[in-house]
């Protein structure tokens, strides 16, 4: 943006931009999906009496509330309005079972949970599982919050709230397939956002198609950024290929940031190179790992606003980019560490490793987590201290920094597949599998995909007639949607360390030497 136009205070609170901007800007357009539009004037006064109307069902600073449901403009207000309140959002997956939601909400100790009509059926009845009563729980739709907010004032109902307080919480299930919150603060979305604003040039002529899920940390980082700057977002309710790609021509947006599995779909859609792209100033892609030659295949067939690869974590700490098209020899690289970020490679001892070697990263930023809700002992063995006794954040990842200080990201510590950019943790499906009484032992690893970017295979010992496509099945309807195993093979025996540790290795490098499996995930 131009000076002019730029909200000249450091790192500020994220609300308060938004404030800014509705003052000086009220009839340009902030947010859209295809049904209404909303302008910054309109968004200011409705997440003004959605808060109050918060307020009023004693919601207030330190309270956490709830929603679910797909992209829509009700939703980010809601999730605003949460935020004017003093309280912390608390977005849901709809991509885990209705009983890991209603876990994760009783987890958080969220006062309401929001729901839109696809999820109502199947989360109210779980109301008494996650904390609440039958009131507590209420529709996300522009019908509910009009009369929700009937007889509110559209004045500002708080002022000078703590950066220190939650801005969102996030669920992300770790390895024991218990659902933890990643607790962001004020603080952290402010500096992450000033971040990216000032990097990479956002202002009020930015405008970016939210085609990613709103519970999605990287749908966050960018929305965040683009409100704050005063730009406008069109949220998708549901990504698809054709319809990005007519909406991309039509709708002329600026910036975006898509999943790599997002990216590889749009370069094999069959018209792709017939649509004009050219609008784009900054593409982004974060979540999971992407290939090289996918990398340079972006930048020869859709060179418009370059492409900016993101490495990072919801807990912050750690953080690069790639800016591709400045760094065509690096495309085997997430980049260099952004600004303010400080990095690391550490062995198993916690010793830092020299320049070249291979161990887990850690780091240290302005923008980390305030630590896993309610987890001390988790937020701890998340911790790494240097010598100065400050706090960094490890990664679980294993990478090493060349020579010229981009990072080459390794394999996860931790055991997780990423499938179409959400984490899916194979003790959870290995878990499921175990559950069946044929499956004596099972084991999950992550296998390449062409639709999916990695994608779950299992290999499992089996006792008794049930086939391997049938457990699958059987496994799949006890699972969510983006956990569903591709495949199950029969084994004899799992190969184990001397010390009795599944060989995942071995098990990858057996399934590479027979082959790619279906893409199938029913």
């Amino acid at each position: 943006m131009s000076s002019e136009e730029r909200i000249d205070h450091e790192a500020m609170d994220i609300d308060r931009m938004l404030q800014a901007v509705a003052r000086s800007a009220p009839d340009r357009v902030a947010l859209t999906d295809g049904q209404r539009d909303v302008t910054w004037g309109e968004f200011d006064r409705h997440v003004n009496r959605i808060a109050r109307s918060l307020i009023a069902q004693g919601v207030g600073p330190g309270d956490n509330v709830a929603m679910l449901g797909s992209n829509s403009v009700s939703y980010v207000e809601v999730m605003f309005a949460t935020i004017r309140a003093g309280a912390c959002a608390v977005p849901l997956s709809s991509y885990v079972t209705a009983r890991t939601r209603a876990a994760m909400v009783k987890d958080s100790g969220s006062r309401l949970l929001f729901v839109s009509e696809l999820y109502e059926a199947e989360m109210r009845p779980l109301a008494k599982d996650m904390g609440l009563v039958d009131t507590q729980v209420l529709p996300l739709c522009d019908a509910f919050l009009a009369q929700f907010t009937l007889q509110m004032s559209d004045t500002l109902p708080l002022a000078g709230v703590s950066l220190d307080l939650g801005f969102n919480l996030i669920y992300s299930s770790g390895t024991t397939g218990i659902p933890k919150g990643i607790m962001q603060s004020r603080r952290y979305r402010a500096s992450e956002s000033d971040s990216v604003r000032t990097r990479f040039g956002l202002g009020r002529d930015t405008r970016t198609i939210v085609a990613t899920p709103l519970c999605s940390n990287t749908t966050l980082f960018l929305l965040t950024a683009v409100l704050s700057a005063g730009g406008t977002c069109m949220l998708m309710e549901k990504y698809d290929t054709g319809a990005w790609l007519a909406l991309a021509e039509s709708w002329r947006p600026t910036d975006v940031v898509l999943v790599p599995v997002q990216y590889r779909r749009l370069l094999d859609h069959p018209e792709f190179d017939r649509f004009d792209l050219s609008s784009f100033r900054n593409k982004f892609c974060t979540s999971a790992p992407m290939p090289a030659k996918t990398k340079a295949e972006i930048l020869k067939r859709w060179p418009a606003g370059g492409f900016a690869e993101v490495y990072g974590m919801t807990e912050g700490g750690v953080g690069t980019t790639l800016r591709a098209q400045e760094h065509p020899d690096k495309l085997d690289t997430v980049g260099v560490p952004n600004p303010g970020v400080e990095m690391f490679v550490i062995d198993e001892a916690g010793h830092v490793l020299p320049q070249g070697e291979i161990g887990e990263l850690v780091g240290r930023s302005p923008s980390m987590m305030s630590g896993y809700h309610g987890r001390e002992k988790e937020t701890a063995e998340a911790s790494w201290f240097d010598e100065q006794g400050r706090r960094f954040q490890r990664s679980g990842d294993n990478g090493w920094f060349d020579a010229d200080g981009f990072l080459h990201l390794l394999d996860r510590k931790k055991d997780v597949i990423i499938s179409g950019g959400f984490n899916v943790y194979a003790i959870d499906l290995e878990n499921a599998l175990m559950q069946h009484p044929h499956v004596a032992e099972a084991a999950v690893i992550a296998a390449p995909s062409v639709d999916w970017g990695e994608t779950p295979v299992a290999y499992a010992v089996l006792r008794g007639n049930s086939s391997p496509e049938a457990i699958r099945l059987w496994a799949n309807e006890r699972l969510g949607k983006s956990q569903r195993i591709t495949r199950v093979i029969a084994i004899e025996e799992l190969p184990r360390s001397p010390i009795g540790k599944i060989l995942k290795r071995e098990l990858r490098e057996r399934f590479m030497r027979s082959g790619s499996p279906s893409e199938a995930r029913s």
